[in-house]
């Protein structure tokens, strides 16, 4: 009997897939990519047609070694992994690493795809397998190669320029600009008052309001009432001509319909579950992904959604079917059109072979799943089954009303309202419990007017005159961010997630509520790159790289002349710009003058964070500084906060010992001093405005937390053993040595503490280096195991050393420490 291996991505995927195939498929999964790019530079041959360096991925090598060992009971080879770009180039990947290590051994290898996980789609793709498209592989090694030759030449640049641990990417950086450039705008706008002018009017027993359109004769704009004072003259003249009645002029009566949206694609789903369910790019994702390899709903494991990394909005014809018999029996015939509807994608290079995110079956109900889905994933199902469900209904059906009532033949206002008709495909979102997701984002809530008869007279309550700023355009959210991504065509949907974690994760960028406020290590990034890399983070050379690398994939354009060409301007560009100094980068900000010594205030970026400074490097003494607190900027910080900076250390104080007590931050954070003692002050301890009581409290805890972990104290010399986290060890307040590995705790006398304190500290100084003599002392003594590491010429060797030694400090330690706290204890 014909043995099969499967390889798919996921564990999850690979369970429910097994249970399809039945016993002469074995499945395994590859857990995502099995090689890479090597990590080092010359990875991307430019000298030799780009010809790329992998190497197997050490986290899935295990994985790897078993497809390997299962390869030899199989007759064939089945590459099941995504069926997207990245999906292809996994498979081509592990079959080019099968074939290096002489594992196929002439076995066939067979392609095939699955778009939803459920036995009648698996079944049909094992009938129709496929070879490996080469196009698709192609396209995603030329993406690989641009990311790895922005990223290892840009990258190296900021380091040098900016500050170590940066990063730019090909279309990471075009994103970081929009951010960027929305926050300056945001800066440079200027607030503009305007005033607005409504009637609140009743026809008995109704009261509704309206607004004013016309004042002297003349169309009202936003700016024709621009302050308090025309609003009151306004207000004073309509009423002395209205006369406590408003005419109903005219009225006019129309029926509005609102058509359901599109199927989700990967980006429309992203951004509607930010706006309506707070979900993040990736977390929308990882749950999406979920419920498309299989989720267990009461015995029976499947796929609960179609493959979630698409650009299509299309629907196959049986989902269709499916989609509109659960239509008729939920909501009735008539919430049924008479024919199908279609949509067209608005991407040019969308792949309409695919099809639109949608539920595998229309007919799993969200109530019927939720109790078998965690919370997460009842969340996004029910939000993807409405969207595809509406997508197929009737129109909602409004009808709306407009009435220009006037206080004279110079004064009008207008009144609207509608009523909902027929819901039509509202009624998938349960309208009556106000569902938010019944409603597009800018939606108004309807309004309903009084019957109101042409000629009639309305009695006029009063006018209500209201102040108004015109408002800044509004920070980016995800979905916004991801929706102007989209727009601009840069990367892909698959994309956006990773680009937003990786702009939160370099601290490019920060939420504030659910907007992106850029930092000012992205500011200065982005500036640096605006000025220097112009062409590179420009969003039509971005969108073109992209519809030249999606040109690659239907096989239209060859990949090695695309990088060539990219390569030929790029590489120039930034040898000449290792000539810019860092001063050039980090631009200075003079902010003012220091009162007590006339020297220049300045706020800039340091290698290890924003900083002020006062005085420069020429002045004949050192200039001070001081680190910017978490919420400040260095655009916006003023004179007074940043002399403030300079309030620490702090003295707060005098203990009942007679020692001071300060307060100030060091390389590891905020913490108090008394004596030659340190503690570190917590999260909510601020250090320009905690004080002695505090102070003392926290030195009281560390107190008590050490006593709690003390095993020996020898009186009269302040030295103790501790039972530390790795072991016990020995300290005096200042100095920190290990208790050796061969000695009982309370064999241990004081003249060896002594001894071994004053070999930690001569010890210090060859191991501290740059770090200063008390850092060195501390690093020494706490760890003296690291001198037994393997050479670093030696990577492998050094590798299992350390480990080794980690495996006998930590036995060693333990039983000393164990043994010593039980005869303490008696």
């Amino acid at each position: 009997m014909t043995k099969n291996l499967v390889i798919v991505e996921s564990p999850a995927k690979a369970k429910t897939i097994k249970k399809y195939l039945g016993k002469d498929f074995e499945v395994l999964a590859s857990y995502g990519h099995v090689r890479d790019l090597v990590p080092k530079d010359g990875a991307v041959d430019t000298a030799n047609g780009f010809a790329m360096k992998y190497q197997i991925i050490e986290r899935n090598e295990k994985h790897v070694r078993a497809i390997i060992a299962a390869l030899k009971d199989a007759d064939e080879l089945w590459l099941a992994t995504d069926p997207d770009r990245e999906g292809e180039a996994i498979s081509w990947h592990l079959a080019e690493l099968l074939r290096e290590k002489n594992a196929l051994k002439g076995k066939p290898v067979k392609r095939v795809v699955f778009y939803e996980i459920t036995q009648r789609e698996v079944q049909e793709a094992i009938r129709n397998p496929r070879e490996i498209s080469q196009d698709l592989v192609n396209a995603q090694q030329a993406r690989r190669a641009l990311d790895y030759l922005v990223g290892f030449n840009l990258s190296p640049l900021l380091w040098r320029k900016v500050q170590p641990g940066l990063s730019a990417g090909r279309v990471q950086s075009p994103a970081l600009r929009l951010i960027c450039e929305r926050e300056l705008e945001i800066r440079a706008f200027k607030p503009q008052e305007y005033w607005s002018l409504d009637a609140r009017a009743e026809k008995a027993p109704q009261a509704f309001s309206a607004k004013l359109i016309e004042l002297d004769g003349k169309k009202v704009e936003q700016f024709t009432l621009s302050d308090a004072g025309g609003a009151e003259a306004a207000k004073e003249k309509i009423l002395a001509a209205a006369g406590g009645t408003l005419l109903v002029k005219s009225i006019e009566k129309k029926q509005r319909r609102r058509n359901p949206g599109a199927p989700f694609t990967t980006s429309t789903l992203q951004q509607e579950a930010n706006r309506k369910l707070g979900f993040t790019s990736k977390r929308t994702m990882q749950t999406a992904q979920q419920l498309y390899e299989g989720v267990d709903i009461g015995g029976d494991t499947v796929g609960l959604i179609t493959y979630m990394r698409t650009d299509s909005v299309s629907l196959a014809q049986d989902a269709i079917k499916d989609i509109r018999n659960v239509i008729q029996l939920q909501y009735g015939a008539g919430a049924l059109p008479a024919e199908p509807r279609t949509y067209k994608a608005k991407s040019k290079n969308a792949q309409e072979a695919h099809e639109a995110v949608r539920p595998t079956s229309a007919a799993r109900l969200p109530r019927q799943v939720a109790q078998f889905l965690k919370p997460d994933q009842a969340k996004l199902y029910e939000l993807i089954w409405k969207r595809t469900v509406a997508s197929q209904m009737e129109a909602a059906i409004f009808d709306t009303v407009s009435a220009e009532l006037r206080a004279s033949d110079k004064h009008a206002f207008r009144a609207n309202g509608s009523v909902l008709v027929d819901p039509g495909f509202l009624a998938a979102y349960d309208i009556r419990a106000q569902d938010p997701e019944d409603r597009d984002e800018g939606d108004e809530d309807d309004k309903r007017l009084p019957v109101l008869v042409e000629g009639e007279r309305v009695k006029l309550l009063e006018l209500l005159p209201e102040q108004h700023f015109t408002q800044p355009p509004p920070r980016y959210t995800e979905a916004s961010l991801v929706k102007t991504l989209e727009e601009f065509d840069i990367g892909r949907p698959s994309t956006y997630a990773t680009i937003i974690s990786t702009l939160q994760g370099r601290d490019y960028v920060r939420l504030e509520g659910k907007a992106f406020v850029p930092t000012d290590v992205g500011m200065i990034v982005c500036k640096f790159l605006t000025d220097h890399f112009e062409q590179y983070v420009d969003y039509e050379f971005t969108a073109r790289l992209e519809d030249d690398l999606d040109s690659v994939s239907r096989g239209e354009k060859q990949w090695t002349p695309l990088l060539a060409e990219f390569w030929a301007t790029f590489k120039p560009r930034v040898e000449e710009k290792m000539e810019l100094s860092r001063k050039e980068v980090s631009e200075a900000r003079v902010i003012g003058v220091d009162p007590e010594s006339g020297k220049p205030v300045s706020a800039r970026l340091g290698r290890f964070g924003p900083f002020v400074q006062v005085g420069t490097k020429d002045d004949e003494d050192k200039p001070r500084f001081a680190s910017l607190r978490a919420n400040q900027r260095i655009d916006t910080i003023t004179l007074e906060q940043a002399m403030a900076l300079f309030q620490l250390p702090r003295k707060i104080g005098v203990l009942p010992n007679g020692d001071q007590v300060e307060v100030n931050i060091g390389r590891f954070g905020p913490y108090v001093k008394h004596g030659k003692s340190f503690v570190s002050l917590k999260k909510d301890d601020d250090p320009y405005t905690v004080e002695l009581p505090r102070a003392i409290e926290l030195i009281e805890q560390k107190a008590a937390a050490l006593e709690a972990a003390t095993l020996r104290v020898f009186e009269g010399t302040g030295i103790r053993i501790i039972k530390g986290r790795f072991g016990a060890y020995i300290t005096d307040g200042t100095r920190r040595a290990n208790v050796p590995r061969n000695k009982e705790v309370d064999d241990v006398t004081v003249f060896e503490c002594e001894a071994w304190l004053a070999e930690a500290a001569a010890a210090a100084p060859k191991k501290g280096g740059k770090k200063g003599k008390g850092a060195a002392k501390k690093t020494a003594a706490a760890k003296p195991e690291k001198a037994e590491k393997a050479p670093a010429k030696k990577p492998a060797a050094k590798k299992a050393a350390v480990k080794k030694t980690a495996v006998k400090k930590a036995a060693a330690k333990k039983a000393p420490a164990k043994k010593a706290a039980a005869k303490k204890k008696s």
